[in-house]
């Protein structure tokens, strides 16, 4: 783990989640890169021509104020007991949330995003969603979401849904990293794939394949069988066994396959009151 993005909109869940990445910075010894989006900007073309003037005013006055938000929230940051020998980089950029993380992500060779939710439901959940969700859609690293309300994590045990197909891979290389600088617990859920459904002897000896080519260690098995409410069994169980981190791949669905076959993890990050890390499986 080198170096964390955490995309800030100044809100209290955002900080939480800026205080999170902190100490999860603190602990693995990566660097923080603070970034702001000014979204105003690319809505300045569609101005009639004759108020541009003042609109292109009003985005440099919104620039020159999120700069200044943004270098004395870096000042209270280094100030923070257990913060002040952090590498905190910021910044202010125009453009649209998903294209600037994007951007940042490959530019700045980023290996995990940190963002908070505050979840979504019915309509807005179906049609609007958030911009952590469309993040999670895009993102090309690991992107770690927050719950509201949490501001730090303590790692003892985790909960990773998983079919356990060839592709999860990907998945249990970033749960063994992960151990290897946290030394939690790993609890597999195996979730009963129509498509792909393992008989029961399949399900262990696919768990013993994926678990011996990364090395993962202490891990425990749980099995769960169909169900078309696959988010309610994830989170039901990381209830059931007191977990403190949610791991699990996306296949980042998009346009219409998404709209026809949604996300399990991203309707498990709208829902969750656990923090869960979504592993983009290519």
């Amino acid at each position: 783990m080198k170096k964390i993005l955490v995309p800030v909109d100044f809100s209290d869940a955002s900080l939480n989640a800026l205080n999170a990445a902190c100490h999860f910075a603190v602990r693995t010894h990566a660097s923080l890169y603070v970034l702001h989006v000014n979204e105003m900007a690319p809505y300045i073309l569609s101005v009639p021509r004759y108020d541009f003037p003042a609109a292109a005013v009003a985005a440099e006055q919104y620039n020159k104020e999120a700069d200044e938000r943004i270098q004395a929230l870096k000042s209270v940051l280094l100030s923070t007991p257990g913060f002040g020998k952090l590498n905190v980089e910021v910044a202010v950029k125009e453009g649209l949330m998903i294209s600037v993380v994007k951007e940042t992500v490959q530019k700045e060779g980023i290996d995990l995003l940190v963002m908070s939710t505050l979840g979504a439901s019915g309509w807005k959940e179906v049609f609007v969603g958030s911009n952590t969700e469309r993040v999670i859609r895009h993102a090309s690293c690991a992107v770690l979401v927050i719950p509201d309300g949490m501001d730090e994590l303590k790692i003892k045990r985790v909960l990773a849904p998983t079919t356990l197909k060839p592709d999860q891979k990907v998945v249990f290389e970033t749960l063994k990293a992960w151990q290897d600088l946290l030394d939690f617990d790993v609890h597999l859920l195996y979730v009963n794939d129509p498509l792909y459904a393992l008989a029961p002897g399949d399900v262990e000896t696919a768990k013993d394949e994926l678990v011996e080519q990364t090395g993962l260690r202490k891990v425990v098995l749980h099995r769960y069988g169909q169900t078309l409410y696959e988010e309610e069994a994830i989170l039901h169980y990381a209830f059931k066994e007191k977990a403190n981190l949610i791991v699990m791949g996306t296949h980042q669905r998009r346009g219409l396959s998404h709209l026809l076959f949604g996300s399990v993890t991203e309707d498990t990050v709208n829902h969750t009151h656990v923090p869960v890390l979504a592993v983009p499986i290519e």
